[in-house]
């Protein structure tokens, strides 16, 4: 079934964008997490590319998008009966599954580059929940890294329209599928330890997962040099404005700010700030997310006040995300 707000796309444009992808530019898709700034994954000058529009560093790798679970074996050195399992479960889905890459693939055609791993011995695998995404990987017919389609450290779009705002010209074609349905990222897990390992909390919650594998592990801090998944920097999807986070509604009394209320009703002196509801449940909340805080740097605020939503299980992803975009 299509998400919500889709708008269908002519199978002239997907083969147009995909002719592109082969020809080494860049094409930004939509996804059900947010959208992505495609390029052949088995190109390293067209990879190159994505780390030069987006201004982000050779350390933070690149999650690799297939169209099927052959095309994922395709790219590793190992598929483990886990990652079948985990697949089978959750693809197409905002699951991506770290595993070991080969050297060399089963079809004798080059293997996942080290620009898209940033180096490391591992390679982030998924495939997307959204009909044109599929359908333009198919098309091109090579797997397609594809990072978040906005600058470094930013907010990730959720409309064709942020990744026009974000990144302009640099990117050679934009397939506008309408908004994202999920809004926030994939789950990242990794699978090269014998107890698996969350990299990234994200579209499908640790709960799920856990009632599929047993006990995960997560990542608290991560160590100099290459990170082990994508969006582990401190600060990260974060707005241009200032962004704060609260638990008793206290606001600044100075300055045009809008407070993002869940719970609890704001406590300030300062009568022009703008109160907008946010959603009850974590799902809602997270499709709402960043298009709310686009529209937030869009009103040229200079603060944004986030009432921080429950800590439990569900609202786990959403709390990574806010707590990155409040890092100075």
């Amino acid at each position: 079934m299509p998400p919500t707000g889709f708008k269908a796309v002519g199978p002239g444009e997907i083969k147009h964008a995909a002719k592109l992808l082969r020809a080494g530019r860049l094409v930004a898709f939509p996804t059900e997490t947010v959208y992505g700034l495609g390029a052949n994954a088995l190109d390293p000058e067209a990879v190159a590319r994505i780390y030069a529009a987006k201004r982000r560093p050779a350390t933070s790798p690149l999650i690799v998008h297939v169209a099927s679970i052959e095309m994922a074996r395709s790219l590793v050195a190992i598929w483990p009966e886990i990652a079948d399992r985990l697949a089978h479960r959750f693809w197409p889905g905002p699951l991506t599954l770290v595993l070991e890459r080969s050297e060399k693939r089963q079809d004798e055609q080059p293997a996942i580059s080290d620009i898209v791993t940033a180096g490391l011995s591992t390679v982030a695998i998924r495939m997307p929940a959204h009909p044109l995404a599929l359908a333009l990987i198919e098309a091109a017919g090579v797997p397609l890294a594809a990072p978040s389609a906005n600058r470094f450290t930013e907010l990730s779009p959720t409309t064709a329209d942020h990744v026009r705002s974000s990144l302009g010209t640099e990117v050679d074609y934009i397939i506008d599928g309408g908004p994202c349905n999920i809004g926030i990222e994939s789950t990242v897990l990794s699978l090269t330890h014998p107890q698996p390992i969350l990299l990234r909390p994200g579209g499908i919650s640790r709960a799920e997962l856990e009632a599929m594998v047993g006990p995960i592990a997560s990542v608290e801090e991560v160590q100099a040099g290459s990170h082990p998944a994508p969006g582990m920097h401190p600060r990260h999807y974060s707005p241009r404005t200032v962004l704060f986070l609260t638990t008793n509604g206290k606001l600044p009394d100075q300055g045009k700010g809008i407070y993002l209320q869940h719970e609890h009703p704001p406590v300030t002196t300062n009568l022009t700030a703008a109160i907008h509801q946010m959603p009850q449940a974590a799902p809602d909340y997270a499709a709402a997310l960043y298009g709310i805080l686009h529209q937030a740097d869009e009103g040229n605020y200079t603060w944004i006040a986030v009432d921080l939503p429950p800590s439990s299980p569900e609202w786990e992803a959403i709390h990574d995300r806010l707590k990155r975009a409040a890092t100075k």
